[in-house]
């Protein structure tokens, strides 16, 4: 057992987001997403999330087309999570479930701007806080992202949710004999390239003692039980 967390950040990708489908929402994915969030702060867990914008526009990609340069492409990436975020707040306000959006981007009328002050103030209040539109500043990936609120809100650790039920030696889908890891430190990450997420966002976790879980977002309750301390999916720290 880890120790229990009661503040979570929980990173979904954007591709997560559109299910089986190549791009767009998938509504039933949003509203189970939703009920395990709802899941674990009716038990008292503290949950802030980040979300990506891959299922609507990657930057990176259209920039290398030659279309936009990337500081453009980067903005309009940003923007793509603050759409996915909408979305999803929506879905949770409709379940019942009190949700706020704060953005990282100026978008008066539409989202609140983003201070750890008032994330604080809104999960103590028992909200789920959506933090849209990256870092606000190009070059920087959403895991890198959230790793930077986690530090900046006090959240006790980061879940990752993704396809697979952890980290890998190697692609499994390709690799029939990769090996998955139950724990690793963060130093091994870095070591042995695993690409969990980049560089950045790894040491900032590093650097500031944060733990990572990358675990399957279609485990039932998986959300709740990490934050309670069960040990699913892969865990990364300062000792594996």
């Amino acid at each position: 057992m880890a120790e229990p967390a009661r503040r979570i950040l929980l990173k979904l990708s954007g591709e997560a987001l559109a299910g089986e489908a190549e791009f767009g929402l998938d509504e039933t994915v949003l509203r189970r997403l939703a009920a395990e969030v709802d899941d674990a702060r009716s038990s008292g867990i503290q949950v802030a999330i980040v979300l990506g914008g891959g299922n609507l526009f990657r930057g990176e990609q259209i920039a290398r087309m030659g279309l936009v340069d990337r500081v453009t492409g980067d903005h309009m990436g940003m923007l793509a999570t603050v759409m996915n975020a909408l979305a999803f707040r929506d879905v949770l306000t409709a379940l019942g479930i009190p949700a706020t959006l704060l953005s990282a981007l100026a978008l008066t009328g539409i989202a609140e701007g983003f201070s750890a002050r008032r994330a604080a103030a809104l999960l103590d209040a028992g909200e789920v806080v959506l933090l849209a539109g990256g870092t606000g500043n190009p070059f920087f990936t959403t895991d890198s992202a959230a790793c930077l609120r986690a530090v900046e809100i006090g959240a006790q650790v980061v879940l990752k949710a993704t396809k697979v039920d952890g980290v890998y030696s190697a692609d499994p889908a390709r690799d029939p004999s990769a090996r998955r890891f139950d724990k690793l430190s963060y130093d091994d990450v870095i070591r042995r390239n695993l690409r969990v997420m980049d560089l950045t966002a790894i040491c900032l976790c590093r650097d500031n003692n944060l733990p990572i879980v990358v675990f399957d977002m279609a485990t039932v309750g998986a959300v709740k039980r990490i934050a309670t301390g069960e040990l699913l999916g892969t865990r990364i720290e300062a000792h594996a």
